[in-house]
């Protein structure tokens, strides 16, 4: 796909994220949501898809080292081993979303799809030199499945977008695939297997 159409399924999925945080009432901004993160930790986060690429946009990159989108998540995997880290940045990005946080929210929204243009440029990423094209889809990943965990944590509907919903399957079955997990991932979805309880690819 070219980068103008993931931009628009980032354009969408960033919609989508903001318009599930619209709903949350006040008295909910405190209450759990994902294991130890409060509602607003898991709105800090989701802001992350946002401010990576504003920031990673103005990051060029001398090489490509990340080919793909699917090789993104097998670059960062030993990084997502430290839950404390993870933990630390998701609360400083509740916190900086300050005392408006859904404006907050909005402008990095804004600002992360006023970034995208017609270059498919090099950028550097913490995984590594990637084409921008690439990295998207990591990012409509995020906002799309941290935008069902937030549904179910203030009791919104959790539908997403079906563009959305496919971009994020097609990513995931790629990780799957380069995982070596594809005959175990068959056999879940055609009903002749299960998945571990504990089995992501992320």
């Amino acid at each position: 796909m070219t980068l103008q159409a993931h931009a628009e399924t980032f354009r969408r999925a960033g919609d989508h994220a903001v318009s599930v945080a619209e709903q949350i009432r006040p008295d909910q901004w405190d209450s759990p949501a994902l294991g130890t993160w409060s509602v607003r930790t898991l709105v800090g986060h989701i802001g992350r898809s946002f401010t990576t690429v504003i920031d990673y946009s103005s990051r060029p990159a001398d090489q490509l080292e990340v080919t793909d989108s699917a090789q993104y998540y097998l670059v960062i995997a030993p990084m997502l081993t430290d839950s404390t880290q993870i933990d630390a940045r998701a609360v400083q990005a509740g916190l900086a979303l300050g005392e408006r946080p859904l404006d907050t929210l909005r402008e990095l929204r804004d600002r992360a799809v006023a970034v995208l243009n017609s270059e498919d440029r090099a950028i550097q990423t913490i995984a590594g030199g990637m084409r921008l094209s690439d990295y998207l889809p990591t990012r409509i990943f995020e906002l799309g499945v941290h935008s069902i965990d937030l549904a179910r944590a203030i009791g919104a509907p959790q539908a997403l977008p079906p563009d959305i919903a496919d971009s994020i399957l097609a990513l995931s079955v790629a990780v799957a695939q380069r995982r070596g997990d594809s005959q175990e991932l068959l056999c879940a979805l055609t009903g002749r297997g299960a998945l571990a309880p504990d089995y992501s690819i992320v």
